[in-house]
């Protein structure tokens, strides 16, 4: 595989993930992806897109029920 920024060559690794959404933060260390040899840019697959915004729906739900209960 090829990275979409450098054009160097993707290997099999680990990479962090963060971002900060509706007032929380949220940071994984190490998640599965392709790993730019380069650059160092990560792609992550689709599985693990998938599971970071199920979080993210699962926080803001979660939220809103504190949200509505106070």
């Amino acid at each position: 595989m090829e990275c979409l920024h450098c054009k160097g060559r993707l290997v099999k690794g680990t990479a962090p993930f963060a971002i900060d959404h509706g007032g929380y933060h949220l940071h994984w260390d190490a998640v599965p992806a392709w790993v730019c040899t380069q650059c160092g840019e990560p792609l992550f697959e689709g599985r693990e897109v998938d599971v970071i915004q199920e979080t993210i729906k699962a926080l803001d739900k979660e939220n809103e029920r504190l949200l509505i209960a106070t």
